[in-house]
């Protein structure tokens, strides 16, 4: 995603599918919990429907709308969590895999010597 947008920018926007069909309006963006990069939007997708999660990334905003390039059936398909709540890591996981967006996990820390031992008299 175009990381110059303001996330809040986002919201109410239209939102269309790789094909160009509508799916719905923007209605939330989530946050990543760690950096604050917006992860994932939450689309309206219709006046009596639920909202959709979308991956933000590797959507974009071109001309004014947000492309999502995903089929349509496949975005209104996608888990329903509920909007106005966390999502948490395991929920973002499942929208992962339904979009069969490959997620590694990030490296473990190095295994260091941070130098001497709290509570050792060294010298």
């Amino acid at each position: 995603m175009q990381t110059d947008i303001d996330p809040r920018n986002l919201i109410g926007r239209k939102a269309l599918d790789r094909n160009g069909a509508k799916i719905g309006t923007v209605d939330e963006v989530y946050l990543d919990d760690a950096t604050g990069v917006p992860e994932w939007a939450a689309i309206r997708t219709g006046l009596f429907s639920r909202d959709a999660f979308v991956p933000l990334e590797p959507s974009e905003v071109v001309e004014g709308t947000l492309r999502v390039p995903f089929d349509r059936a496949l975005i209104k398909d996608a888990p329903d969590f509920g909007v106005g709540r966390h999502l948490s890591p395991e929920q973002e996981l499942q929208l992962y895999h339904h979009y069969g967006l490959d997620v590694t996990p990030p490296p473990p820390p190095p295994d260091r010597d941070f130098g001497r031992l709290a509570g050792t008299d060294e010298g």
